[in-house]
């Protein structure tokens, strides 16, 4: 997993919870940090966890080499 898998990876959680909180306490953390939604600095967020998701997706579906992947550790067995 290289650098910009963990960013999208980690974009895309903050975009869960955020959607968590709006679900459960209709609260858009995002939004309050922001400003609102509509403020400038909101829709880039939303937009770079919305581009992560689809990166995250791609990820499904990626040709995996186990070995190259496995901490130093799972390679001993």
């Amino acid at each position: 997993m290289n650098i910009i898998d963990r960013i999208a990876l980690a974009l895309t959680v903050i975009g869960g919870v955020n959607w968590g909180l709006v679900g459960i306490f209709r609260f858009d953390l995002v939004a309050w940090i922001c400003g609102g939604q509509t403020s400038m600095v909101a829709r880039i967020i939303y937009t770079l966890v919305g581009i992560s998701a689809l990166w995250c997706l791609a990820l499904l579906f990626r040709d995996w080499d186990g070995e190259r992947d496995m901490p130093q550790s799972a390679h001993s067995h």
